[in-house]
């Protein structure tokens, strides 16, 4: 049915430890010739079976499916979509089962509006078993990503199965591929609502409490960061009077927590104009008239140089510097220049939120990075918190390169 990948002797060993990805290096053969994004079974150079997976072009050339000797049909992406809908529901109880209904089905109900979030990641790739999707929901709409061909292939079932599991929570499908492929692959990603439209999707969800408008539409990622969600929520404790800078601040989040949280004065600083715009929407969104805020479409290292030592609440929260192992280099020299200049720049008696969400940079990698910049400041400094994604965006445990995001929480004297 499938057609095979046969591993050199040796190479099974990581797929042994349940780790999700076959190397090419580690391929003597495939039977056949499968097209990009098709499902193979992948065994051992005796003949072991091992697992099933998307087949891909790029150092990673397969992502397992599962370790099992299935079919990959609409009962296995109702299930993996189940299982972590069942994970979900278990880190927020607002979502809950409706009692009232007594039609016995999966149809839910939502507390107030003024206690829900309802912007979650309900598919985080390996962390859930499907590697290569990212599906984040935002208020009734769910914003689906793929990273792999396999995933764009298999959209609609996704998509189908998604509407299944998700009946009564969400009324949109929106797919939101085109510049996530791989750079090889020939597949058009492609935008656009695999279920409902756009005139039925309300573009404001929240978080907390806070509301923001999501631009799938146009926006990075699937239009928002939900994996800051308990970082932001941090921030807003330490705010309380202080002047605060929001570096790479995309639509604003750390900016209105910030607010809400007592700060004294916001600036939000983006090289996207578009950015800055959805920025101010969301304030006044949440703070109408507030003039504590302003924000500036700017580049985040001219900001910093021409800018004053007014801040004593900072947000580094930059793009990934590395997207492959090739450029990490680069990227910790990127990291300890930001940093160097905010420790440079930030007053006495400041705290630093600094962080990295490039997936190959290491939480060691990372810190050595800060900790150069600090030294090279001659500021004394003190770790007060170590940040790191929320269990919305779970680590499988055999896939410890799903702990992407790093972050570290400052006290500058």
């Amino acid at each position: 049915m499938y057609k095979t990948v046969h591993l050199k002797k040796g190479k099974e060993e990581s797929l042994g430890r349940f780790h999700p990805w076959v190397f090419s290096g580690a391929i003597h053969h495939i039977d056949g010739r499968p097209e990009e994004g098709d499902v193979v079974r992948v065994i051992s150079a005796d003949g072991r079976f091992l697992a099933v997976g998307h087949v891909q072009i790029g150092s990673i050339a397969v992502r397992v499916l599962s370790f099992e000797d299935i079919v990959i049909d609409q009962v296995f992406w109702k299930e993996r979509l189940s299982a972590a809908y069942a994970v979900r529901r278990s880190i927020f109880p607002q979502w809950k089962k409706n009692s009232s209904s007594g039609e016995g089905n999966n149809s839910e109900s939502r507390i107030q509006e003024s206690e829900l979030t309802n912007a979650f990641r309900l598919v985080h790739g390996e962390g859930d078993g499907l590697p290569g999707l990212v599906i984040d929901v935002y208020d009734r709409t769910a914003v689906m990503q793929a990273h792999s061909v396999g995933m764009h292939v298999s959209r609609r079932e996704i998509a189908d199965a998604l509407a299944e599991v998700l009946d009564g929570v969400i009324d949109n499908i929106y797919y939101k591929s085109e510049s996530t492929l791989a750079y090889k692959a020939s597949e058009d990603g492609g935008n656009g609502f695999l279920k409902g439209c756009l005139a039925t999707a309300n573009d404001i969800a929240t978080e907390n409490g806070l509301r923001f408008h999501v631009d799938w539409l146009g926006g990075q990622k699937t239009g928002f960061f939900v994996d800051q969600r308990e970082n932001r929520a941090l921030l807003e404790h330490y705010a309380k009077g202080r002047k605060v800078l929001n570096m790479f601040c995309y639509t604003g989040g750390f900016s209105f927590y910030a607010m809400r949280g007592g700060a004294e004065l916001v600036h939000s600083v983006d090289s996207s104009s578009r950015a800055i715009d959805i920025t101010r929407e969301n304030v006044e969104l949440n703070f109408p008239g507030d003039t504590r805020h302003e924000a500036f479409a700017e580049d985040a290292f001219k900001y910093l140089d021409r800018m004053g030592d007014q801040y004593d609440l900072i947000i580094l929260d930059p793009p990934a510097f590395a997207k492959h192992k090739d450029a990490l280099r680069n990227a910790l020299m990127g990291y300890r220049k930001l940093n160097a200049k905010a420790f440079e720049k930030i007053r006495p008696g400041g705290i630093l939120f600094t962080f990295s969400c490039s997936q190959v940079v290491t939480k060691d990698n990372f810190r050595t990075a800060v900790f150069t910049a600090a030294a090279m400041s001659g500021r004394r400094v003190r770790i007060l918190h170590q940040l790191t994604q929320p269990a919305d965006h779970p680590i499988s445990i055999y896939h410890p390169e799903g702990e992407y995001l790093k972050g570290l929480v400052l006290y500058v004297e």
